[in-house]
C-alpha cells in the first residue's frame, strides 16, 4: 500500500498480537465434519504493529493457527527489509518463538565430534541481536494483579538495553497493539463484542478487515502522533507519516485509487 521509493517503513521495534473476531456463528456452533463450515466460527487478526509509529505494519486474517503465526512474522519482516527489530514483544502464544526463530534465525551447523554415529544436523540458531520477550500477566479471579516479562531470545541485559533506547516503551508490554485493537473495533462495526453486526460471509470479513487495518496507516491521523509546527501549531501525523512511508493525510479516495503495485 506504499510506493516503493518510501519503503519500507521507519520501523524500529514491532508488537504482535491476535484479536478475536466471529464470522457467521461462533465456534461452539460450527460442525468440523461439514465443509460449510470451514469458513465460519472463530477467526483473529493476527497484528504485528510498530508501536513507535503506530503503524499496523501486517495483518494475516483467519484462524488462530501456528501457520498464520508464522505467515504474519514472515510479512512483518518482508515489508521492514529483513532488518532485524531492536525489540519484539507478544503474549505468551506458544507459536511465537518458532515463528521468530524461522523468520530471524540463522543456521548453525554442529561440528563433528569424530565419534561414531550421525552427525547432528544443521538447526536455526538466534543471533545474539535477537531480542524477543513475552510478556506474562498473573490472574486472580479473572483479573490481572502482575505483569511481568520472559526473555525467549537474547538476554534480561539486551531487553534492558532495547528499553533505554526505545522512544515510547518503558517495559516489556503489547499495550500498544491492544489499543490499536480497541481502535479497529471502533472503525470494524462487525468487530464490535456483543453486537448483531458480526460477519455473515468470510471473504467479507477478510477484505473489510484489510481495508480498516491497513487504511488507518494513513487516512487516520493519530492525536499522539501530532508535531508542532514552525508557526507553533499542531500538526497532525497518521502513522504512515511519522513512519516515512507519506507525507501528508491520505483520503479515503485517494487511498482506494492508489495502485497496489508500483512500476519503476
Amino acid at each position: 500500500m506504499t510506493s516503493w521509493w518510501r519503503f519500507p517503513p521507519q520501523t524500529r521495534e514491532v508488537q504482535f498480537d491476535e484479536k478475536w473476531a466471529f464470522v457467521g456463528k461462533k465456534e461452539k456452533h460450527c460442525d468440523p465434519a461439514d465443509p460449510g463450515d470451514a469458513e465460519q466460527g472463530d477467526q483473529w487478526d493476527h497484528v504485528a504493529l510498530d508501536p513507535e509509529h503506530r503503524l499496523v505494519v501486517s495483518v494475516v486474517a483467519g484462524k488462530r493457527t501456528a501457520e498464520n503465526v508464522e505467515k504474519v512474522v514472515d510479512d512483518f519482516k518482508a515489508r521492514t527489509g529483513g532488518r532485524l527489530m531492536h525489540l519484539i514483544t507478544s503474549d505468551e502464544y506458544r507459536a511465537y518463538p518458532p515463528a521468530i526463530l524461522n523468520a530471524y534465525g540463522t543456521e548453525v551447523v554442529p561440528p563433528r565430534t569424530g565419534k561414531p554415529g550421525r552427525p547432528k544436523a544443521p538447526h536455526k540458531g538466534a543471533p545474539p541481536e535477537l531480542q524477543y520477550a513475552t510478556v506474562h500477566k498473573t490472574r486472580e479471579k479473572g483479573r490481572i494483579v502482575t505483569v511481568s516479562f520472559r526473555v525467549v531470545f537474547g538476554t534480561v541485559v539486551g531487553v534492558l538495553a532495547a528499553l533505554a533506547q526505545s522512544i515510547v516503551s518503558k517495559a516489556i508490554h503489547t499495550a500498544f497493539v491492544e489499543r490499536q485493537n480497541g481502535t479497529d473495533r471502533n472503525r470494524n462495526a462487525r468487530k464490535v463484542r456483543k453486537s448483531y453486526c458480526f460477519s455473515k460471509n468470510w471473504g467479507v470479513h477478510q477484505a473489510v478487515t484489510y481495508c480498516t487495518m491497513y487504511s488507518y496507516n494513513f487516512c487516520w491521523p493519530v492525536r499522539t502522533l501530532r508535531v508542532r509546527a514552525a508557526n507553533g501549531d499542531w500538526q497532525p501525523r497518521t502513522p504512515a507519516m511519522a513512519a516515512g512511508l507519506a507525507d501528508h493525510t491520505w483520503t479515503l479516495s485517494e487511498w482506494l485509487a492508489f495502485p497496489g503495485v508500483q512500476r519503476k
